[in-house]
């Protein structure tokens, strides 16, 4: 489901390392509602969700860091995106989760992919050549 390409690379390693493991986190949730064995699965599933906010925030953290350390222009805007994706991610009803599972969590799951593809592919890239000037790769 979520498949990395170099297209996503920022050419910054922490960052491409990171955004890496957000993908790992996607597969991981992607896999636990693929599972066709009729066990509830509530459980995995909000440890995927936690999981996925927590790294997420740990890795927005570190990319807002860098851009407010180099003066990135672009900051403020980034920063808005990051914030509505967490939003979104904490605003995941647990009682939804446990009412249908699968609905819930493919529901994320198409979220969390349009929303990493669009994010990484536009937003981010637009550090990118400021940050690569800069010296950091």
């Amino acid at each position: 489901m979520f498949k990395w390409r170099e297209d996503f690379s920022v050419n910054i390693k922490i960052i491409d390392d990171q955004h890496k493991e957000l993908f790992r986190i996607g597969n991981a949730l992607y896999d636990i509602v693929s599972i066709k064995d009729g066990i509830d699965r509530y459980d995995e599933i909000l440890e995927a969700l936690y999981s996925l906010r927590d790294y997420a925030i740990y890795h927005f953290d570190y990319e807002e860091q860098m851009m407010k350390k180099n003066d990135y222009p672009g900051y403020f805007e980034h920063k808005k995106q990051h914030d509505e994706f967490i939003r979104k991610v904490k605003s995941m009803d647990e009682e939804s989760i446990d009412k249908d599972q699968i609905k819930a969590s493919m529901d994320l799951i198409i979220f969390v992919a349009n929303w990493i593809e669009n994010h990484i592919l536009k937003t981010d890239m637009e550090y990118k050549d400021y940050l690569n000037n800069k010296g950091i790769f």
